[in-house]
């Protein structure tokens, strides 16, 4: 399937990226805006374009993950790049200038804002109705995975059962071509932002194929909708929603652990994952996490003894899947050992945490026992079964155990309502901060 990869260069720079002064010089090699929305070709192309960003290195390539990973982090890791931005994540002290977060928040909105070119120029899809819903349903579902990643690190956590009318992030639904205009906009609340996240992605399910090679199928965006419930403490609907995925998508557990990890392509786990070659694409994690074979700085981030502690059974491969760098001694995840592997965003092995502990909460086993659930992904690592009963701390270990290291544990700190370290899941310390770029050029936003 990498042979089928695209390149898109040439595609939209000018006309989706206009927010930075540097793009108003025009390569030749550029579609000029009054030419990018005049064929069904042009918006196919422009929407191939909106997957390069969304997987590029600032965000959704590896970044963003690590990034909240550092946060999330008590005494899992360790830092010991010598990139401070990072490090203020680490030592939970993140300035307004972070140079990482200001390239979080402005590479998600510019997926948002190629996504709404695609959605705002619909119309010129004519060659058939199954072709106009699977573009509309690609460009919702990066926009619904954008919002979301925004929402939940750059706001107060939602909570449950409560009005969230707390600050969110500014909600732009409609593509924006001409950057000399005055485009400041308020913030939305977070139910608002919630709210289009859903309509997004719910849309997204209703008109995607239930295949399309390594783009967003609808079983992606089903898997996006039962993390946001998740997220949202709405686990009756997360649960049915990983249902959903686990029964009807095709995917399935790798047969090892290891399996699931350093694909060059797909593997049979992965449910969404951003294309990787040694032509495109950067796998900013290998960066961060690998020793210098491996493609990586050595080892930024290594992974301490307290981490593999936390395993109860020697047998279990999980606790055992790190390396020493032979350079520096540094220990090591195996995860991201493979220089051009993919990047993997929705696995099945998270929704079978998902369904299982939204049975647990609810009292139910839609698809299988929450015990039995549990067990079985356990036996995949060799780890032997848990015998009950069930506890909210044993399965948030699991999610620790299975997850680590892939961009899970603040949010699931904020989910829980927990701590990290002594520091409360929804202080301000470990929300990202608006950039100061941002408030410079949009005066209604406050911090």
């Amino acid at each position: 399937m990498k042979a089928y990869k695209i390149l898109y260069t040439f595609l939209f720079l000018v006309v989706t990226m206009g927010c930075e002064k540097e793009l108003e010089i025009s390569p030749t090699d550029n579609l000029q805006g009054e030419v990018a929305f005049e064929s069904e070709a042009n918006i196919a192309s422009i929407l191939v374009g909106t997957y390069d960003e969304a997987g590029q290195a600032a965000s959704l390539g590896g970044s963003l993950q690590m990034f909240v990973d550092l946060i999330g982090a008590t005494n899992e890791v360790n830092w010991n790049g010598s990139f401070l931005a990072p490090r203020q994540a680490f030592t939970k002290e993140i300035l307004i200038d972070n140079g990482f977060v200001e390239g979080i928040w402005r590479n998600l909105y510019e997926v948002i804002n190629q996504s709404n070119l695609v959605i705002d120029n619909l119309n010129i899809v004519t060659s058939s109705e199954d072709e106009k819903n699977r573009i509309e349903g690609e460009a919702r579902f990066l926009r619904s995975l954008s919002y979301f990643d925004l929402i939940r690190n750059f706001a107060v956590p939602y909570q449950n059962g409560q009005t969230n009318s707390q600050r969110g992030v500014p909600l732009r639904t409609e593509g924006i071509v001409d950057y000399s205009v005055n485009i400041a906009i308020a913030p939305s609340s977070a139910e608002e932002v919630y709210d289009l996240i859903i309509s997004d992605a719910m849309r997204a399910y209703d008109i995607l194929p239930d295949s399309n090679s390594f783009f967003a199928d609808k079983y992606a965006a089903q898997a996006l909708l039962a993390r946001v419930y998740f997220q949202q403490g709405n686990y009756a609907a997360a649960r049915d929603a990983a249902n959903d995925v686990l029964r009807n998508s095709g995917h399935q557990l790798a047969s090892t652990y290891a399996g699931a990890f350093n694909n060059d392509s797909d593997s049979v786990e992965d449910i969404f994952s951003f294309q990787v070659t040694s032509q495109t694409g950067t796998n900013q994690l290998v960066i961060f996490y690998a020793s210098e074979d491996d493609g990586g700085r050595g080892g930024d981030i290594t992974i301490t003894d307290e981490y593999l502690n936390l395993f109860d059974d020697a047998n279990d491969v999980r606790g055992s899947f790190v390396y020493i760098n032979p350079v520096n001694g540094r220990q090591l995840t195996q995860k991201y050992r493979n220089q051009f592997a993919n990047i993997t965003v929705f696995r099945i092995a998270e929704m079978h945490l998902i369904r299982l502990e939204s049975n647990f909460r609810e009292g139910t086993s839609l698809g299988q026992d929450p015990l039995a659930e549990i067990n079985a992904l356990r036996a995949r690592s060799n780890a032997v079964p848990l015998v009950g009963p069930l506890t909210s701390d044993l399965i948030f270990r699991e999610r620790q155990l299975e997850l680590a290291f892939e961009g899970f544990i603040l949010n699931d700190v904020k989910r829980t309502q927990g701590m990290v370290g002594t520091i409360p899941f929804d202080d301000e310390s470990i929300i990202l901060p608006i950039p100061q770029a941002e408030r410079d050029t949009n005066p209604l936003i406050n911090q």
